[in-house]
C-alpha cells in the first residue's frame, strides 16, 4: 500500500488548527499523544516491519542496465551524491537529489515500470533514502556499491576502504555471543497520535537528521579502539558472527522485528552500531530503528574494511567489494 505522505501531512495540519480553536469555557484541554506503541502498531500492521523491508531492496548495476547506452530501463534513478559528484559523472536520465530530498523528489518524479533506484557514492547512504521510500509504500531498491561500482573511474570510496583492520586486534575476537539484556521501548511523545500521519512524522525527522553511520575504514576505527563505549550489534547470522570475528562485547542479532520483539535487545538509553558485511543492510537497518526512535549508526563498509580476506577467501566467498564495472555514464 503506497501512502500518500503529502496528503497526511496536510490533514495532520488540519487537525492541529481544529484542535487550536477551542472554546475559552474549556476548562483544561486534553491534547492527544502519540508514542512509539502508536507508529510500532501501524508498522506491524501494514507490512512495515523490518524483515519485510529487507526484501528484494538491492541489486547490482549487471541487472538494471543498458549496456549500448548506459541507461537504466524501467526505473526511474534518484542519485543523492553531491551536485559536483552527479556533474563529474551520472547515469544517463538520473535525477540529482539530497538524501533530505528523497520523498519530494520521489513526489515529484513517477517511479518507473520497477519503481526507484537511488545512487549513492558506495551504496550506503542510498540504504537511508531506500528504507525512507520503503516506509512511504514506495518501490525502491539501493544500486549496489553505488556509483563506485558503475566504472572504475569513480570506484575509488570503496577500493580505498577494504582491507584487514581488525585482524590481529584485542577488540576482534571470536569469542561466544555474550547475550544481551531486555529494555524498554523508547520513550518519546508526538501530538501526532493516527499512526499513518506519525510514520510520516517519524520518517520526515530521521530523514533530517542525516546519515547515521560511523566511519569503518579509517586506521583505527573509533568502535574498534572502542568498543564499550558502544552497544554494538552484529546482524549476521550466528555462525558467521563466530567465524569471521566480531568487535569485543557485540551481540549477534538477526532478525530484528518488532513482531518478534528481538526490539527489545536494543537500549535506546545508549548509542547503538550496527554492522553487516558491506554496510548497505546495516543502513537500511539504521533508518528503520531511527524511525522508531533508537540511536543507531551503520558501521561504514562493514566488515570489507576490518576482515576483507576472511570474507573474500571462504567458500563460498561472503558479500565482498570484487572491483567496477565499466558502463557508460554521462557529464555535466
Amino acid at each position: 500500500m503506497k501512502l500518500d505522505w503529502r496528503l497526511v501531512l496536510v490533514l495532520v495540519m488540519s487537525l492541529g488548527l481544529m484542535v487550536g480553536c477551542t472554546s475559552d469555557d474549556d476548562e483544561e484541554e486534553v491534547v492527544p499523544v502519540g508514542t512509539f506503541a502508536d507508529v510500532s502498531a501501524y508498522m506491524t500492521n501494514n507490512g512495515l516491519d523490518l524483515p519485510a523491508m529487507l526484501t528484494d531492496w538491492v541489486i547490482p548495476a549487471s541487472s538494471v542496465v543498458n549496456e549500448a547506452d548506459g541507461t537504466v530501463p524501467d526505473y526511474t534513478v534518484l542519485d543523492i551524491r553531491s551536485a559536483a559528484d552527479f556533474a563529474a559523472g551520472h547515469i544517463a536520465g538520473a535525477i540529482n537529489t539530497t538524501l533530505g530530498g528523497i520523498l519530494t523528489a520521489a513526489d515529484g518524479n513517477a517511479p518507473g515500470t520497477n519503481g526507484y533506484l537511488v545512487v549513492c557514492v558506495t551504496g550506503q547512504t542510498a540504504g537511508h533514502a531506500v528504507m525512507a521510500l520503503r516506509l512511504m509504500g514506495e518501490d525502491a531498491k539501493v544500486l549496489k556499491f553505488g556509483f563506485s561500482g558503475w566504472n572504475t573511474a569513480f570506484e575509488g570510496p570503496w577500493a580505498g576502504a577494504t582491507g584487514n583492520r581488525a585482524v590481529g586486534h584485542a577488540n576482534w575476537v571470536t569469542t561466544a555471543d555474550p547475550g544481551h539484556g531486555t529494555y524498554e521501548y523508547p520513550d518519546w511523545e508526538s501530538t501526532t497520535t493516527e499512526g499513518a500521519a506519525l510514520l510520516v512524522e517519524r520518517v520526515e525527522a530521521t530523514l533530517a537528521n542525516g546519515f547515521k553511520a560511523i566511519d569503518g575504514h579509517t586506521s583505527a576505527t573509533s568502535v574498534l579502539e572502542a568498543p564499550e563505549n558502544y552497544q554494538i550489534f552484529n546482524f549476521w547470522t550466528a555462525e558467521d558472527y563466530l567465524a569471521f570475528g566480531h568487535f569485543d562485547g557485540a551481540m549477534q542479532l538477526k532478525p530484528i522485528s518488532l513482531a518478534g520483539d528481538e526490539i527489545t535487545a536494543i537500549d535506546p538509553a545508549m548509542t547503538g552500531a550496527i554492522y553487516c558485511f558491506t554496510g548497505q543492510t546495516s543502513s537500511m537497518v539504521t533508518f528503520w530503528l531511527n524511525t522508531l526512535g533508537y540511536d543507531m549508526n551503520s558501521i561504514k563498509f562493514g566488515v570489507n574494511a576490518l576482515n576483507y580476506d576472511g570474507l573474500h577467501n571462504n567458500d563460498p566467498v561472503k558479500p565482498t567489494w570484487h572491483g567496477a564495472a565499466d558502463y557508460m555514464y554521462v557529464e555535466g
